[in-house]
């Protein structure tokens, strides 16, 4: 029975649950909009929102704490000095899923993308979208 406990396992052992959560973050702080399927978005979100919580306030120990959890130098000099503050006044829900209509065409997976809300596109990431017409 699996009474009281939480979580999703994805059909993944540990460390590759963890790799993926690290990584789907990554891509979401660096990017601020990622497609993936809807199950790694729900799986994904409640730990991007708490790493934006904690880099809402910008103090060593919130950085060493965000470091430990998402070690990528630059991603976390990026959430507290761009992502973070927009946040400030925001008391939660800093990101959103919206599904897909179309399932992936390989496996018919549901497709839903994770995305920040309230925050525009880098430009450099803007940019190599093809402009839709």
């Amino acid at each position: 029975m699996r009474h009281r406990k939480l979580g999703r396992k994805l059909n993944r052992d540990t460390a590759h649950r963890e790799a993926l959560r690290r990584n789907l973050a990554l891509a979401l702080f660096t990017n601020h909009r990622i497609v993936t399927t809807a199950e790694k978005a729900k799986f994904a979100k409640p730990f991007a929102e708490k790493l934006i919580t904690i880099a809402r306030e910008n103090t060593q120990a919130h950085q060493r704490l965000v470091l430990s959890r998402l070690p990528h130098k630059t991603t976390v000099k990026k959430l507290f000095d761009v992502i973070g503050p927009h946040f400030k006044d925001r008391k939660g829900g800093y990101t959103r899923i919206v599904r897909l209509a179309k399932n992936r065409l390989g496996d018919d997976a549901s497709q839903a993308i994770l995305e920040l809300v309230d925050l525009p596109r880098p430009a450099a990431v803007a940019a190599e979208e093809p402009a839709k017409d």
